[in-house]
């Protein structure tokens, strides 16, 4: 451990002062605090209590570049040094800023020229939010003001970003979501779909946009926003098709197409944007995560050359942060994107990393646990059932297992996420195939070892002694 850390200490003051980022607090203080995270090297992270972890989950979908790049806190430390801080609020801007958009646009390609930098993808979706409105105001439709959205998206966590989500926990806490957001069925075929044609399945959910747009009012329809791969959904990888049919639905109606590509960004599906795996085209893309690989916060929204043309004609867009286009943000995300390229990272997930861990997970297809298999590029899920060739779930409801599962990977020395019942990974973009190979044995060895407790879960869901 590098630091001389109190770690007992830590865990009090955790405690006592800090509310940790979407958790139960009661939950947090009969633990007796948080674990600790003390540092990281490569694709591993190591806590207060001697524990060596694989991290399956890059931090939070983020650390494409693994942990431990001496020359990000040497760009940070020079760029603090030569100008730490400047807004854009001013009619000015800093060099790494332009730099870092020119850098972007360059991979977005198209007419996705012009980057605004925000400090989280939830704030790289508010300003799709209010930037969509402002442009339809000014295009002289300012009814055009409804998004839709999808059942179980997760587009952020202030209130457009869970407005725009479909997650009805969250929207429970807040009387969301506000008033204009829609929300349509998801093209999850295993919980879904299950015993369907798949594209049959995709056909209908992207149906099932066209008839809310049809039940609104095409005339009152501002966008459609969505994920290229579900990740905080559970890793909900669409079925071949769908994407193509969304396109060509929104464009029949004149409707914007926003592509939220917070996860999917920067070569975790094994192109630069999940939009490219997909082959459609966006006239928006929020993204975030991968843009630094988490060393330090920023996001940006890339904005077709079509919409910002309008947004010359109405003066001053005002919406901005304190921290849009942070320099040492930004000189960091700058050099994070040249080691992708410099590395071939998005190449070596297309063709090799992302093709191992699709041939990895099947080892473990066969489980008696396992319902279904699934990745593309870097990101991959198992989903658990009861009864092998169903979609049955323990306890006959979701969210019984995933939870019971996931802690005994981390126990064994695997940090992946349960989401339902469904063990989701996004390992960073750097992972060997031994890595590879250890994360599905852990989840294998977990599995086998959760049996028993998932067996005692009565039918009422609740655990027995």
């Amino acid at each position: 451990m590098p630091g001389n850390y109190d770690i007992a200490e830590l865990k009090r003051l955790d405690v006592a002062h800090h509310l940790p980022a979407q958790q139960d607090y009661k939950l947090i203080e009969d633990m007796g605090g948080s674990r600790i995270i003390t540092h990281a090297s490569g694709c591993y992270i190591h806590d207060g209590d001697g524990n060596r972890i694989l991290d399956g989950m890059a931090g939070l979908w983020c650390v494409n570049v693994g942990y431990g790049r001496e020359e990000l806190a040497d760009v940070a430390a020079a760029q603090m040094r030569e100008l730490p801080f400047y807004n854009t609020f001013f009619k000015t801007v800093t060099p790494p800023t332009v730099l870092l958009a020119q850098k972007i646009a360059s991979h977005t390609g198209g007419k996705l020229q012009h980057i605004f930098f925000n400090a989280s993808g939830s704030e790289a979706n508010d300003t799709v939010f209010r930037m969509v409105r402002h442009y339809w105001k000014l295009k002289g439709e300012p009814k055009r003001t409804v998004f839709i959205s999808r059942w179980n998206a997760y587009h952020g966590s202030t209130v457009a970003g869970v407005s725009l989500g479909g997650m009805k926990f969250m929207h429970e806490q807040g009387d969301l979501p506000v008033p204009g957001v829609e929300h349509v069925r998801q093209p999850y075929w295993f919980g879904e779909g299950f015993g369907t044609d798949p594209a049959r399945f995709a056909h209908d959910c992207a149906a099932a946009i066209e008839e809310r747009i049809l039940a609104v009012g095409p005339e009152n329809v501002a966008a459609f926003i969505g994920e290229p791969v579900q990740g905080a959904g559970g890793v909900i990888i669409p079925p071949p098709g769908y994407w193509q049919e969304v396109e060509a639905i929104c464009r029949k109606y004149g409707i914007l197409l926003v592509a939220d590509e917070v996860i999917c960004g920067f070569g975790r599906t094994g192109e630069w944007f999940g939009h490219q795996t997909y082959g459609f085209t966006p006239d928006m893309v929020s993204m975030a995560k991968g843009l630094s690989s988490g060393y330090l916060p920023i996001s940006a929204t890339a904005v077709s050359s079509d919409i910002v043309e309008v947004l010359k004609t109405g003066g001053d867009f005002v919406h901005g942060f304190t921290y849009s286009g942070h320099p040492v943000s930004a000189a960091v995300a700058m050099r994070n994107i040249e080691i992708i390229e410099r590395e071939g990272l998005v190449e070596r997930t297309r063709t090799d990393t992302g093709p191992y861990l699709a041939e990895a997970l099947q080892r473990i297809a066969g489980h008696e646990l396992v319902g279904e298999v699934r990745s593309i590029g870097l990101l991959g899920a198992v989903e658990i059932v009861s009864e092998k060739g169903t979609n049955k779930r323990w306890g006959g409801k979701e969210g019984n297992a995933g939870p019971v599962v996931r802690d005994v990977c981390i126990k064994n020395g695997l940090m992946v996420r349960g989401i339902r019942d469904t063990i989701v990974m996004c390992p960073p973009l750097i992972i060997s195939h031994d890595e590879i190979d250890e994360m599905i044995a852990i989840i294998a060895r977990s599995l086998d070892e959760a049996l028993p407790a998932l067996r005692a879960i009565g039918q009422n869901g609740e655990r027995l002694p």
